[in-house]
């Protein structure tokens, strides 16, 4: 696929302070795929409290190491939330990944859900139930209206710091402090 230089695959988008939408307050969404059908990405943020890896994989009918089952399933997004997905580093060759970028990939194919149950998967990875997702051109309307901070994504952020400092870790890369952003939205 050709992107264009407007797309933000492979971008973090930042929520801005006065974001009202409660699915992504303070949220920091790592965007897969943008193009003129809209966008979609996984939220690195937020998880599930009281849901954890082995209970999906118990319903699903997988069997799993009890290490890989304690882990946190994150809160992907509002969209499509009763379906997986895994975001991931290398390797990036599992049946159905969208590969963007040179080290990451989106998939929601059993195989790898199977594979990370038996700690035998990427090493860095995130599940979440949902994603976030945009019509065509509503993204660009919602950054219009300053409701975004975007920034390349770092897969350091993603798949190594603690969930709480990943909004203000982000935000830090554009050189700006988090505790200096309005809650106000304006245009210059």
């Amino acid at each position: 696929m050709d992107i264009s230089p407007e797309s933000l695959r492979g971008h973090f988008l930042m929520a801005m302070p006065s974001l009202m939408d409660a699915n992504f307050h303070k949220s920091v969404t790592c965007i897969s795929e943008h193009n003129d059908q809209g966008a979609v990405g996984i939220v690195v943020n937020q998880i599930h409290e009281g849901i954890t890896a082995g209970l999906i994989f118990e319903e699903l009918g997988i069997a799993f190491k009890e290490s890989v089952g304690a882990l946190s399933i994150h809160i992907g997004g509002p969209v499509h939330m009763n379906e997986l997905f895994v975001l991931h580093g290398p390797p990036l060759s599992w049946n159905g990944s969208l590969i963007f970028g040179n080290d990451l990939a989106m998939s929601n194919a059993r195989e790898i859900i199977e594979a990370i149950a038996l700690d035998q998967g990427p090493r860095n990875f995130i599940i979440a139930l949902g994603c976030a997702g945009w019509a065509p051109g509503q993204l660009e309307w919602e950054m219009s209206q300053n409701a975004w901070l975007v920034t390349p994504c770092r897969n350091d952020i993603m798949f190594e710091l603690p969930i709480e400092t990943r909004w203000e870790s982000a935000i830090r890369l554009l050189g700006i402090d988090p505790q200096r952003i309005s809650d106000s939205a304006g245009h210059a």
